[in-house]
């Protein structure tokens, strides 16, 4: 089971946030709500959370300082902050602790529980990931050039690239020449949600076109799209497409 910290000093938001969980992933998440960043870092060393999600304004510790804490004490604890501010500096902060995502508030329900499942997989892992080779783009100098409009289909082409590895928001960054709270700022800008929930809103279209070939089985398509296994890529699937691929098969007279 995955223990998860949820701090937010305003109660219909922590209770929101605390029923989309219990309700998308049921008896394999425990959920433990906190007021402040205080009470968060307590129940997390208590409950030996592996995944924490934190508001950043909140009374005395606030949230960027119970991920500095947190982080200091666990290089594997999975950090999510779910917050009102869309400022500059607290996305570069939250880059500094290792958090996997930056939600802003209201955030929707399908890119909480997107981001919260990658959280999982991740945590699930021991907080480790495997890193591949990406494909090379240009470089920072021709980069400086390009228009903001054009800015957004290279970051585009780039994913469209490498979807099908196992990339990460860092790994996109650091391919593009700029710094991580740089490119978190400029992604969201560009496609108003959080790269977790375009990779895998992605990755869940391409299988879409693999399915249409019978010959392909289900576990080969589950990797050819970059997800970690047959049985997550199913799981993601059914909750985006309100099935499962073998189903989307039938239903579209593939089998």
């Amino acid at each position: 089971m995955i223990r998860i910290v949820v701090a937010d000093d305003e109660p219909i938001e922590k209770a929101v946030v605390k029923k989309i969980l219990e309700e998308a992933f049921g008896p394999d998440v425990e959920v433990h709500p906190a007021c402040n960043g205080r009470e968060a870092v307590d129940l997390w060393r208590e409950k030996k959370c592996s995944i924490a999600v934190l508001d950043i304004s909140m009374p005395g510790i606030n949230g960027l300082e119970a991920a500095e804490i947190i982080r200091r004490e666990d290089d594997a604890c999975v950090i999510v902050f779910l917050t009102a501010f869309d400022e500059f500096d607290y996305a570069q902060k939250a880059i500094r602790v290792r958090a996997l995502d930056y939600l802003l508030k209201p955030v929707s329900e399908n890119e909480l529980v997107t981001v919260i499942e990658e959280a999982i997989k991740i945590a699930e892992n021991g907080g480790n990931e495997k890193r591949n080779l990406i494909a090379a783009i240009p470089n920072k100098e021709e980069l400086s050039s390009v228009k903001q409009a054009a800015i957004k289909k290279l970051i585009a082409d780039f994913i469209d690239t490498n979807y099908a590895r196992d990339i990460s928001l860092s790994d996109a960054a650091s391919a593009l020449h700029y710094s991580d709270p740089y490119f978190c700022k400029i992604f969201k800008d560009c496609f108003g949600k959080s790269f977790v929930l375009y990779l895998t809103e992605l990755r869940v279209e391409k299988s879409k076109e693999l399915l249409n070939d019978i010959t392909v089985n289900v576990k080969d398509i589950s990797s050819k799209v970059g997800f970690r296994d047959s049985n997550y890529y199913t799981k993601v699937f059914k909750r985006m497409e309100g099935m499962t691929p073998t189903e989307y098969r039938i239903i579209r007279g593939i089998i």
